[in-house]
C-alpha cells in the first residue's frame, strides 16, 4: 500500500507528551489502585509507552468494540473483546488513539459507569474535537490535530501504517 505522508507529530514531541500525561495521571491517581483499559487495536502502542510513564500500582486490560453498520448511533456498540478484569469499585482510565466523533468512548464510559467503575476518565493521544458528534469531555489529551487523516503510533488506514513511531497526515 503506497501513500505519500506528512509528518504532524515527531517521536521526541510523542515522547515528551506520553511522558507528561504519565505524571499527571500519577498525582491525580496517588494512592490509589489505577485500571488502565486499552482501546484495540489503535490504543496499543500508545498504552504500552503511557502505563511505563505513569508511576503507580496499576493493571491492564483491553477491549474491542465494533459500531453496528454504517449509520450506527452511540448506543450501537459491540464487544468483540471485553474487559476480563470486574471494575466495580475501580478507578479505570479509558486509553485510545484518537477522539474524533466521540460516539465509542462516550458509550464506553457510560458502560463502565453502569458496571459501577469507582470513576472513569479518558486518555487520547490525538483529539480532533472538530469532528465530535456528541459532547465528550476528554479527561487527558496528548495534541489536538485538526488536519488530515493520521497514521502512526498506533493509527492505521485499513489496518496499515500502524507500525511508525511517529504520526502521519496520510496524502492520498
Amino acid at each position: 500500500m503506497r501513500t505519500e505522508k506528512k509528518l504532524i507529530l515527531r517521536r521526541s514531541d510523542i515522547q515528551r507528551r506520553v511522558k507528561e500525561l504519565g505524571q499527571r495521571i500519577g498525582r491525580d491517581y496517588s494512592g490509589k489502585e489505577l485500571l488502565a483499559v486499552g482501546v484495540l487495536n489503535g490504543a496499543f502502542v500508545f498504552m504500552a509507552d503511557l502505563v511505563r510513564a505513569i508511576d503507580l500500582d496499576l493493571v491492564i486490560d483491553f477491549v474491542r468494540v465494533a459500531s453496528y453498520g454504517r449509520n450506527a448511533e452511540a448506543g450501537d456498540l459491540r464487544f468483540t473483546k471485553d474487559v476480563e478484569l470486574d471494575v466495580r469499585d475501580r478507578h479505570l482510565l479509558i486509553v485510545d488513539d484518537i477522539a474524533d466523533t466521540g460516539r465509542t468512548l462516550t458509550r464506553l464510559r457510560d458502560i463502565f459507569s453502569e458496571r459501577h467503575a469507582a470513576s472513569v476518565r479518558i486518555c487520547a493521544l490525538i483529539d480532533k474535537p472538530e469532528r465530535r458528534e456528541v459532547d465528550l469531555p476528554l479527561d487527558y489529551v496528548g495534541f489536538e490535530v485538526k488536519e488530515g487523516f493520521l497514521v502512526g503510533y498506533g493509527l492505521d488506514y485499513a489496518e496499515h501504517h500502524r507500525q511508525y513511531p511517529e504520526v502521519y497526515q496520510l496524502e492520498m
